[in-house]
């Protein structure tokens, strides 16, 4: 079951959708706020205009404003390149490890845990089995006993 649920979390898509959670929502206000005022601020600076989002110049009386356009630029930047070193490259260097077989395999049951399910299941036999303490089959449960309350 675990190794099942590891290998649901593993697939591409569970991953391209952990990405794009992040890029959409986790950053979000830190990293707009961060390239708007910080990163252009200083670039306004440089280029002598204290507001840099609306940076720009004219043409036939018309404006045409870069720096907010800028901004945007470098909020993808800068979101793209913490999600790719924070989960992109972890993430691949986990399946390349996989692939490789040097992922340890899950544990089996050491002795005290297999004598406790030995326990429970000599309770379960001497009540009668269904709706013992444990059972995965009885009423409430979802492996099919009954309806789930």
């Amino acid at each position: 079951m675990i190794k099942g649920f590891k290998d649901f979390l593993l697939r591409g898509n569970v991953i391209d959708l952990a990405v794009a959670v992040i890029l959409g929502t986790a950053f979000g206000a830190v990293i707009a706020a961060f390239a708007t005022d910080f990163i252009g601020g200083l670039i306004g600076a440089i280029g002598g205009s204290p507001d840099f989002g609306s940076a720009g110049f004219t043409i036939n009386d018309s404006p045409v404003i870069l720096g907010s356009t800028i901004n945007a630029l470098i909020y993808f930047l800068i979101v793209s390149a913490v999600v790719y070193f924070l989960v992109v490259v972890p993430v691949n260097k986990l399946m390349e490890r996989r692939k490789r077989g040097e992922e340890p395999e899950v544990a089996t049951p050491t002795e005290d845990i297999l004598l406790l399910q030995e326990i429970r299941d000599l309770l379960r036999e001497q009540r009668g089995g269904a709706g013992a303490i444990g059972d995965s089959t009885g009423p409430g449960s979802t492996l099919g006993g009954g309806p789930t309350i």
